[in-house]
């Protein structure tokens, strides 16, 4: 298959005033819905068991209508969808690789006037045994990794606990992942007979411990049992390091972990992952240590890009076995994927091997992660959207000139009823 794309729809030029749309239902915790409930009038005798309904048709069957949930009563079917939706962020282009890797660019709801709707990129990985999406948990992001394409944009925005959900929700409706659908016609998919998806890592767009609250709120929905059922041990969250947050993580929703290390000193870490300088390797490799949970059976990624002359020296492979000595880890190395402006170069393959053999005869697993969807951006660092974090000056005048036609449209309206 050689890698295609769906045209991307017409960009939405941004309107002098522009509706705020009804919210969505999709993607929403427990709690969420049950508020949705209750603000529309639901009693509260009954708002638990509409709750049940409303979860099992978003999260087990992929309902994408009101209509669709057959055992809710058509007078509640008519008053959620007057007050909301069921819609899922908006797909504005869809790019399938050469090795069936699907990146889509999404758009969010815009949120009011000066909003268009932040623009981000989730990656879906097909294997023989496993589908892995690979979800973003910002819209750009603040930490600026001089090797990372992602890095070069700046932040925008979190995105909300729905709206990280969301992404596995499109994922499913895309490849027909639901109960009773099938996969598109030559999609590659896991042939296992489980589902498409059956993996998520938070290792898009953005640094989850930046957004902590969301990102655990909507790990848990993806986990719930009853609802997408995803294993706790199938996500995988990746962090450049936010050491004060590793604690929380491990104690709450404790999902496998990986840390995009990518040196072994603080000089040239600094360079590369420049939070290091916050907070140091032998800080973020103390609490490595004391992540809850750990074992040799549950063991830490520790991903490293392989850049050529930088850091691939096989006294740099010794250095990291040496560093991470006594902690149940795996090293993923990763063949650095180019991006446009970027002035890395991807290390030479008998080099990464060679880095590899040191890593492996000193007892790691040290993997070396065949590069997926590079033909199409969508490979490790290469994700970024066009958002741009507009000035609070040009959205406050912006909203002001929307309420200002608004005001006139208004007076006119009376006027003509008068």
């Amino acid at each position: 298959m050689s890698a295609l794309s769906i045209e991307p729809a017409a960009s939405l030029a941004l309107a002098a005033v522009t509706p705020i749309s009804k919210p969505s239902l999709a993607g929403m915790d427990r709690a969420q819905l049950a508020q949705a409930l209750t603000a529309v009038g639901v009693p509260a005798s009954e708002a638990k068991m509409r709750v049940a309904q409303l979860h099992h048709w978003l999260y087990v069957r992929g309902a994408a209508s009101f209509d669709a949930m057959t055992n809710v009563s058509k007078h509640l079917r008519a008053l959620l969808a007057e007050h909301y939706t069921l819609d899922r962020p908006e797909i504005i282009a869809e790019q399938i690789s050469a090795d069936g890797t699907r990146k889509w660019l999404m758009r969010m709801p815009s949120s009011g006037p000066a909003d268009k709707g932040a623009e981000i990129e989730t990656v879906y990985i097909p294997d023989e045994s496993r589908g892995t999406l690979c979800v973003s948990s910002q819209v750009g992001c603040t930490l600026s990794c001089s090797f990372c394409h992602t890095g070069t944009q700046k932040l925008v925005r979190n995105l909300t606990s729905a709206e990280i959900v969301a992404q596995l929700l499109v994922a499913r409706d895309r490849l027909g992942d639901w109960p009773g659908q099938e996969p598109p016609e030559g999609a590659i998919v896991p042939v296992d007979g489980g589902r498409f998806v059956s993996n998520v890592v938070l290792m898009g767009m953005g640094e989850p411990l930046y957004n902590y609250d969301n990102v655990t709120a909507a790990l848990k929905v993806m986990s719930d049992q009853d609802g997408l059922c995803l294993s706790r041990r199938r996500i995988t969250l990746s962090t450049s390091g936010v050491v004060p947050m590793l604690g929380p993580l491990g104690e709450g929703i404790n999902p496998a972990l990986a840390i995009s290390l990518h040196a072994t000193n603080d000089n040239l870490r600094n360079e590369l992952v420049p939070l290091n300088k916050k907070y140091p390797i032998a800080d973020l490799l103390d609490a490595c240590r004391n992540y809850a949970g750990l074992s040799n059976a549950r063991r830490i990624t520790f991903e490293y890009v392989m850049l050529k002359g930088v850091n691939d020296s096989l006294a740099e492979a010794r250095a990291l076995v040496k560093l991470l000595k006594g902690i149940p880890a795996k090293i993923n190395l990763i063949p650095f994927n180019p991006w446009p402006g970027t002035f890395y170069e991807c290390s030479d393959w008998e080099q990464i091997e060679a880095f590899s053999d040191v890593v492996f005869n000193a007892g790691y697993a040290s993997p070396i992660r065949t590069p997926r969807g590079r033909d199409i951006l969508a490979a490790c660092g290469q994700l970024k959207s066009e958002s741009q974090k507009m000035r609070a000056k040009e959205r406050l005048a912006i909203e002001a000139d929307a309420m200002k036609k608004l005001a006139v449209e208004a007076f006119y309206a009376h006027g003509a009823e008068d």
